[in-house]
């Protein structure tokens, strides 16, 4: 990623009333979808100059780095919008090759059945109490 040389290309995205905008990291090499998360513009401009993701995490109401506790990091190869600038594509490189806080690549590991049930269908990588101790 090289660093933005101004903000303008900020006002061009569509922040919904809470100044945040839906986020999609999709693994460049795969096309996997890894996971969904939220922006506010500051994560956004700083996932820009950084070259790795950058959250506005909702819970924790602060940013968030991704992998900052796991080491999972995600470096951001491409930044996208889509057609009405109000959803954000990453096409990351997935430091470790787990996304999800429970281990796994995908956060999207759940399939629905037929029976209106879920079933987890991709294995845990490495167990969470190995990730964050």
């Amino acid at each position: 990623m090289s660093k933005p040389n101004s903000v303008r290309w900020l006002n061009e995205v569509q922040w919904d009333d809470q100044g945040l905008v839906p986020v999609i990291a999709q693994e460049a090499a795969t096309g996997d979808v890894l996971m969904f998360a939220w922006m506010n513009r500051e994560a956004l401009q700083r996932t820009a100059e950084t070259g790795e993701a950058i959250y506005w995490s909702r819970s924790r109401r602060r940013l968030w780095h991704k992998g900052e506790e796991s080491g999972h990091v995600q470096k951001v190869l491409e930044i996208r919008v889509d057609c009405d600038s109000d959803v954000v594509l990453l096409k990351i490189e997935q430091v470790g090759g787990i996304a999800c806080h429970t281990g796994r690549h995908s956060c999207f590991f759940q399939r629905y059945l037929a029976d209106g049930s879920w079933e987890a269908v991709d294995p845990v990588v490495k167990d969470p109490k190995d990730i964050y101790k």
